[in-house]
């Protein structure tokens, strides 16, 4: 048994509590990491909040790290101690049917499990002051020692800076994804985004590296305009300076809407919005951002029955063991961007302004 601090979300709504916790050594099929960077996600937030119907506590949260493999529990064989890996929420078994059909990233193998914050067996490899702490996720990078799945694992170039490619465990792959799996953007095509955080930043790098002509970001904060035309918007504009719907104002903007929009922001009437700024008979929506439980999206079907499609994506559609090793390749050759979307480095105890940071749009 390892003892390392965590940050311990003890109850929905209060502050992370860095506390020294015991974690368990891996049983068969299960690899320990030592972590050695994490990014903080809306996603770690939203369950925090006790918003998540899947959220459970004392839990250890993070989703987004990086770190080397410590020890590994019987039968493990694609990964040994000393390899540098990345945690990955969705795994890949590539013997479930999810895995074996090329439509879908969405592995269920140990989903039961994972969404009760339990390993696959059933039980959690983290204590702390004599009580059960549960995992996230199936990472729990909010930890300088974790457990995971063996299938929940991906085996990295070991030059690749640990502290920049953890992104790639979420909201960089999700967004980059988006653009380039789930909608297969084309060249010379026209995109809207809704929502410049990070993954809203990722899909326009897609957009860009798929050629796309004019590339729309939608924000109100303004302060994220500078950063998204770094990253290839062509224009960004606030629906707050305008006395129409904002999907009016794309669709005159345009010539009648855009080829592709996306939602990154995980508002069910901005998911709208960006569905009506598509263009009548081929206009594609994804909706990449993940509302609060119980929310419902609508429309009216004559906007579906006039030819616009609505897409959602889950990890930007990449097979994760297959594909995170090729996302750090890209990045390490250049393709993509991964340093850019950093913009504090913080160390491990000041994990609640990280979160303070985020939820200020800084």
């Amino acid at each position: 048994v390892i003892k390392c601090k965590a940050a311990v979300a003890w109850e929905a709504g209060k502050p992370l509590s860095l506390e020294e916790v015991e974690v368990a050594p891996p049983k068969a099929h299960e690899i320990r990491i030592k972590i050695v960077a994490t990014a903080v996600c809306h996603t770690d937030a939203y369950t925090l909040s006790g918003a998540d119907p899947e959220g459970c506590f004392p839990v250890i949260l993070g989703h987004e790290g990086a770190g080397i493999v410590e020890s590994v529990g019987e039968g493990v064989t694609k990964v040994k101690p000393g390899d540098t890996v990345i945690p990955l929420y969705i795994p890949q078994c590539k013997e479930c049917k999810f895995c074996k059909n090329p439509k879908t990233n969405l592995c269920q193998k140990i989903r039961i499990t994972q969404g009760k914050g339990l390993m696959p067996d059933g039980t959690s490899r983290f204590t702390c002051k004599g009580k059960q702490v549960y995992h996230f996720m199936g990472t729990s990078t909010f930890s300088e020692y974790t457990v995971v799945a063996d299938i929940s694992v991906a085996k990295i170039d070991a030059a690749a800076p640990l502290d920049k490619v953890c992104l790639l465990g979420c909201g960089i792959s999700t967004g980059y994804g988006a653009a380039v799996n789930t909608a297969k953007v084309e060249p010379g095509s026209t995109c809207a985004v809704f929502g410049l955080g990070g993954v809203g930043l990722a899909v326009i790098m897609g957009c860009k590296v798929a050629e796309a002509s004019r590339i729309i970001g939608i924000d109100i904060n303004k302060d994220k305009y500078a950063k998204a035309k770094e990253f290839g918007a062509t224009e960004c504009i606030s629906p707050e300076d305008f006395k129409k719907p904002i999907q009016e104002v794309l669709v005159e903007m345009t010539d009648g809407g855009v080829d592709y929009s996306f939602e990154c922001i995980g508002n069910v009437r901005v998911m709208r919005a960006a569905l009506e700024a598509c263009h009548k008979g081929w206009g594609v929506s994804v909706i990449v951002g993940v509302a609060a439980a119980g929310q419902e999206i609508s429309t009216r079907p004559f906007q579906l029955v006039t030819g616009r499609t609505w897409k959602g994506t889950a990890f930007g559609g990449w097979k994760s063991v297959d594909s995170v090793p090729k996302l750090v390749t890209d990045y390490m050759s250049k393709k993509i961007k991964v340093d850019e979307f950093v913009t504090h480095t913080l160390p491990f105890n000041n994990i609640n302004e990280a979160f303070e940071l985020m939820h200020t749009g800084k």
